[in-house]
């Protein structure tokens, strides 16, 4: 079995870094206000992959947070995964010039579709489809919005699309410490031939457990855990590469 990518998270809001319960900006826990700080933190205690979001940028459209994100690619030695208003190729090339290894793109693969085939073929490796989970149907816009179309057949549509991986998140678990939903992001990894990434609910190392011997699941994204304490960094990462 593959090991498991830890990606520690850093969500960032008005430039500090926040936690929300079930995507509501208005329930944001500010945790810091030195983004690369943090990053530099979360390299120290062994992470390669880092996993970053402007929050801001997701409901309006387009970067917000740009210079903590700079900040953060300057702070942090590996790879740096970005989503938050990534919508136009213009924004995933500025990304990629500036360092980011891979770009997260959510809304617009519900919204244009093509827009994020292209981008996968001239960026080979360097693009992630985020299918946002809300009771199974896929939320955009900062998850502001449910749509009428199930995680499954948004993630199929990409099946030929060259796409690094799908990011899976279940809204209704994420910034909760419910733990993660194993069975459904198991299951779409099933139904798909895309590697897949958790992320949603992480409340300890038994999710890591539960989540590193699961087929197709190549990482999971964590954050409330470690900022609370629930989850050792460094503890996580050598479990998931046993």
């Amino acid at each position: 079995m593959a090991s498991l990518t830890i990606f520690p998270a850093i969500d960032l809001k008005g430039g500090q870094i926040v936690r929300l319960a079930e995507g509501d900006m208005d329930r944001a826990t500010v945790y810091g206000d030195d983004p690369a700080q943090q990053a530099r933190l979360f390299a120290e205690a062994g992470a390669d992959h880092l996993h970053v979001v402007d929050l801001d940028g997701a409901f309006a459209g387009a970067s917000v947070n740009g210079d903590a994100v700079a900040a953060i690619l300057n702070a942090f030695p590996g790879r740096v995964q970005l989503g938050g208003g990534i919508r136009n190729r213009a924004n995933v090339d500025r990304w990629i010039d500036l360092g980011v290894a891979r770009v997260v793109i959510g809304t617009a693969a519900l919204e244009d579709p093509d827009f994020v085939r292209k981008a996968a073929a001239a960026c080979p490796g360097q693009v992630v489809v985020a299918v946002d989970a809300w009771d199974g149907m896929v939320a955009t816009r900062g998850w502001a919005d449910v749509s009428t179309v199930s995680v499954t057949d948004l993630a199929r549509r990409f099946e030929d699309a060259g796409v690094a991986a799908l990011l899976f998140t279940d809204v209704g678990r994420d910034g909760m410490l419910k733990g993660c939903n194993v069975e459904a992001t198991a299951a779409l990894a099933a139904a798909v031939s895309i590697p897949v990434i958790a992320s949603g609910g992480v409340a300890g190392i038994e999710d890591i457990h539960a989540l590193k011997d699961q087929p197709g699941i190549e990482g999971v994204i964590t954050g409330r855990a470690l900022y609370d304490g629930r989850l050792d960094l460094a503890q996580a990462i050598r479990v998931a590469a046993v």
